[in-house]
């Protein structure tokens, strides 16, 4: 089954954000056939601000490193990091990749939809196996956030040669319906509080990613392990060390073969 193929299962595909080695690892354990990357996650482990173009060379490095899972991976390339389709689709040629995002926004607002369609073209072209999903980014900046003015940018997307259509911030169950049955290419949202990927799948949506929520849980939990410790609490379950160790372990025998 290609990565395309997991679009169109009789379950949405449900796909976990990574923001380094570790996270990816236990995704791929926990069995999750394809790992994307958040470039809000990439971005604050790196001490950055999200979608301001800095984590183009964490990225790269993260997911060339990932190649040698035996999973999909499909990394968050913002923007692009360039303004020159063509240096888009160099990059993304050159990742090694199944799939990539690319948003519609910049600084917080839309940009004239024929600037990304331009670099989906473009990534097409240099990479044709590449699934290209085109983020939406409407109602994430409650900009022309309609259902029509997104069903015309996926459009327009999609006459790019774009392969799926992520709207993140699309919550509402009618608006993500319409969404679906509007779009011609498959939905993507992230996962909605109070809704199961079933039920999102009884939508029409064909994807569910998980965003940056596990970076951010991650980081909740760990302060909550430090703070319970300093109240005399109950320390949480964890992965062992040993099972840690060994993941990271048979990781880098996966790097060595494949050098």
């Amino acid at each position: 089954m290609t990565f395309h193929d997991l679009h169109h299962g009789d379950e949405p595909l449900l796909l976990p954000n990574a923001w380094d080695i570790g996270s990816a690892l236990g995704f791929a354990a926990a069995g999750f056939p394809a790992i994307g990357t958040t470039s809000f996650g990439v971005n604050a482990a790196t001490g950055h601000p999200d979608a301001e173009g800095a984590s183009r060379e964490a990225t790269v490095a993260l997911v060339r490193r990932l190649a040698v899972l035996p999973v999909y991976v499909t990394a968050d390339i913002e923007d692009g990091f360039s303004d020159d389709p063509a240096e888009v689709a160099d990059l993304v040629a050159g990742l090694g990749v199944a799939g990539v995002n690319l948003e519609d926004s910049r600084g917080g607002r839309l940009v004239d939809p024929a600037f990304p369609a331009a670099k989906i073209a473009a990534i097409k072209a240099a990479a044709p196996d590449v699934f290209v999903n085109a983020r939406v980014d409407s109602y994430w900046f409650h900009e022309d956030d309609t259902v029509d003015a997104v069903a015309a940018r996926a459009a327009a997307y999609a006459e790019a040669g774009a392969d799926g259509v992520f709207v993140p911030g699309a919550a509402d169950p009618a608006t993500i319906s319409q969404l679906a049955a509007s779009s011609p290419l498959p939905l993507n949202v992230l996962v909605v509080p109070g809704m199961t990927v079933a039920e999102l799948g009884g939508l029409g949506v064909r994807r569910v990613s998980t965003g940056s929520l596990p970076y951010r849980v991650a980081v909740d939990a760990a302060v909550e392990v430090a703070v319970a410790a300093r109240e005399g609490r109950p320390m949480p379950g964890a992965t062992s060390y040993a099972d840690s160790q060994e993941r990271l372990l048979e990781f880098a025998r996966l790097e060595r073969a494949a050098h």
